[in-house]
């Protein structure tokens, strides 16, 4: 495989990095966020420079242990997955797009100070002169950037210190007119005039010393270039009365005129041009590639990442991109293509932050030249303040970024997922914080179990004495560690219209054999067991009642697998599950005796509480173990095998028996018989009946027991959300 050859020093990325800021942010966006923050756009292009630190520091951090050709769509990728790359994905190719647009309708108004030609025909010749360009191969070279960023510094630098002297200091007062909400508005507007501090991270593999040029280049640059816009747009409020540059197409070049006179407003004029068209195209070659690299990663139909022979140029990404960027011209305003552009911009810069918690949090090999200081406190700095900047850009911003990213999420959906088998780092983090939190949970429930435990056995419908003493013994184990006692109760229904006289009420002699077997059961289990028997109009009622009147702490029944109409109307034992005070245990019965491998099945996340719970209640009764099964095989990713392996040892520490753990093949491909099979049990709601996406466990061939813990001790929407996002 060749390699590029790393020839880029310190000052070849600084001007990379700079002419790739230096564009729209200065010549254009200032008149506009005039017009919404006033004299206070000085602050807003300080306050976005630093609201931008964040997202430099991580992504220097992550270009310098990824140093190879790429972009911030492959390091959200890799982090975060494909469905974050995704959105990453779509949403910087449309955040260049918009800006390529702003450049385009930004800068032609400099053009037509010398010719008088109409606006959007000539952006429109434009960008379609642009679009043929990169089609045939033809792209900017380094000596031609550096002396793009030359004539531009050049021109801005003699604009600044020759209006300078010019500058009225009437001219700043009521400097906080617009309020607090202006400032942060504007701030959010011109945020995308630092998008390009970390474009050089795109040409890692090219940059020498990447450990320490990169990082260098990125915040040095950013430094420089808040200071300039600061100093730039300070000069230009002061020199101008107020409100005349407001609203203007060619704010820079107004200022020059009134201080600097012709001469000035041709060097304004000329700058523009070449910062403005040389974003565009920068904009459109960049913006591109974004198809091209989601594709070949399987994210976007496989079309686009194919290459011209012709011109070695991906032309289907380029035309895709060409499209949208000429419907942008064409249809929106420039204030909604910047204000799009800087919320698309915010959005991934936030992904950005995360990131690199994602990578720092997994198991992934990650090993950074630099990295980032007060971690993890400036990536979650940039990522809250980024969205809560996101929020105060009006309703146009949140609704395109919105409108994007449900956008993406359904095209991972649609079409990604039945495509795409893997994960980003960001998956083991969030699966490793959730086995913390889950073994803390068993830690307290441990800690908090109590003294002396009862346990419920409702026998709730006519089953034979094996049945019967299967159930009683698994309670009896359930208690014996706690010398707790087993209350085993015949739940008898009758119908409304019989009344519950004394002939109904009077025991049988089936009653009395029932209370017989329980009181020989008691003794052959060394646990003390109570019998009786409960005659109702409502079985499910009395269950509920009797368990609470006895203050309970487990309701054990048995459970026969639901069918579809059960499961969506429930089933009286499904009513029992969501009204009892304490926790349920459901079995699917086939025999109980002294069972030695108890095995705990996982699903969609960690192993919960009250399953490790009974499963180290029962082994402890029959000397045995627990093992764990999770979904995988021979193809199993190494991350999730070293998760569970580290979840087993801290698991086994804070157990009393041996505990172990096996990856189980979902085609059945198990060969021995566990002697009992412990399994979470699903929310009883409709959509759990019908999108329950559960892998598919080979079936126990054993006595199964589903837990329902009480609802105080289920895991939150949130923790369930992210358990099944990793898991």
């Amino acid at each position: 495989m060749k390699e590029l050859e790393r020839d880029l020093g310190l000052p070849s990325v600084l001007a990379i990095s700079i002419g790739a800021m230096i564009g729209s942010g200065i010549f254009i966006l200032p008149a506009l966020a005039l017009e919404i923050a006033g004299p206070a756009v000085i602050l807003a292009y300080a306050i976005a420079g630093l609201l931008v630190v964040p997202a430099a520091l991580s992504k220097s951090e992550m270009a310098t242990a990824m140093p190879e050709a790429g972009g911030t769509y492959i390091y959200i990728e890799r982090a975060m997955g494909p469905l974050f790359g995704t959105i990453a994905g779509i949403g910087t190719w449309f955040s260049l797009s918009f800006k390529g647009a702003l450049a385009l309708v930004g800068g032609v108004p400099y053009l037509l100070l010398v010719f008088d030609l109409p606006v959007k025909p000539v952006a429109l010749g434009l960008a379609a002169l642009l679009i043929l360009i990169n089609v045939v191969g033809a792209k900017q070279t380094g000596r031609l950037q550096l002396g793009i960023v030359v004539v531009m510094l050049a021109a801005l630098g003699w604009f600044a210190a020759g209006s300078a002297p010019s500058v009225e200091a009437a001219n700043y007062a009521n400097f906080l007119g617009a309020g607090v909400e202006g400032v942060l508005a504007a701030t959010g507007l011109v945020f995308v005039s630092y998008a390009g501090v970390t474009k050089v991270a795109s040409v890692a593999e090219e940059v020498e010393d990447p450990g320490r040029n990169i990082p260098l280049g990125i915040l040095g640059s950013l430094v420089f270039t808040t200071v300039l816009y600061v100093a730039i747009v300070a000069v230009l409020v002061g020199i101008t009365d107020p409100g005349s540059v407001a609203g203007s197409l060619t704010p820079v070049a107004v200022g020059a005129e009134q201080t600097l006179g012709r001469a000035g407003v041709a060097a304004v004029i000329l700058a523009a041009v070449l910062a403005l068209i040389s974003t565009a195209n920068a904009g459109i070659l960049s913006s591109s590639r974004y198809p091209f690299a989601m594709s070949r990663d399987k994210l976007a139909p496989p079309s686009l990442s194919s290459v011209s022979e012709r011109f070695g140029t991906p032309v289907k990404s380029i035309t895709v991109t060409g499209v949208v960027l000429l419907v942008l011209i064409a249809f929106v305003p420039i204030l909604d293509i910047a204000k799009l552009a800087s919320a698309f911009q915010i959005m991934v810069f936030a992904m950005i932050n995360v990131a690199v918690v994602a990578f720092r949090e997994g198991s992934v090999e990650y090993e950074p030249e630099f990295t980032s200081p007060l971690y993890p406190w400036i990536q979650v700095f940039g990522a809250i303040s980024g969205l809560a900047l996101l929020t105060q850009m009006g309703t146009l911003a949140l609704a395109g970024a919105v409108v994007i990213t449900v956008a993406s999420v359904a095209w991972y959906l649609v079409y990604v997922r039945p495509r795409v088998d893997r994960e980003g780092a960001a998956s083991d983090a969030i699966r490793r914080q959730v086995g913390r939190e889950a073994l803390a949970d068993i830690e307290s429930a441990v800690a908090a179990r109590p003294d002396t435990r009862e346990v419920l056995v409702a026998l709730t419908k006519n089953v034979d004495e094996a049945r019967e003493r299967a159930l009683v013994a698994l309670a009896a184990d359930l208690v014996r560690g706690d010398d707790g006692r087993v209350v085993a109760v015949r739940f008898e229904e009758v119908p409304d219209q019989a009344p519950l006289t004394d002939d109904v009420t009077t025991q049988s002699a089936a009653d009395l054999s029932f209370e017989t077997r329980v009181a020989a059961l008691g003794e052959e289990l060394g646990v003390a067991v109570e019998a009786d028997e409960i005659v109702s109009h409502d079985t499910k009622h009395a269950v509920v009642n009797f368990a609470a009147h006895r203050d309970v702490d487990t309701i054990v029944a048995e459970h026969e697998p639901l069918r579809l109409r059960s499961r969506l109307l429930g089933d009286p034992i499904d009513w029992v599950v969501r009204h009892a005070h304490c926790d349920v245990l459901l079995v699917d019965n086939l025999g109980y005796d002294e069972p030695r491998e108890v095995v705990i099945s996982g699903d969609v996340g960690p192993y919960p509480p009250l399953a490790v719970d009974v499963a180290e209640a029962v082994a402890r009764a029959n000397d045995g173990h627990i093992s764990l099964w999770y979904p995988g095989g021979a193809a199993d990713p190494d991350a999730r095998r070293r998760l569970v392996e580290d979840y087993r040892e801290e698991l086994a520490d804070l157990l009393s028996v041996p505990v172990a753990a096996e990856s189980v093949r979902t085609d059945g491909g198990r060969r021995r018989t566990p002697d009992l099979l412990i399994r979470r049990g699903a929310d009883h709601r409709l959509r759990t009946a019908l999108f329950d996406r559960r892998p598919d466990l080979p079936s126990p061939g054993c006595t199964t027991v589903t837990v329902y813990p009480h609802e105080s001790r289920r895991p939150g929407l949130v923790r369930r959300f992210l358990e099944r996002l990793a898991f």
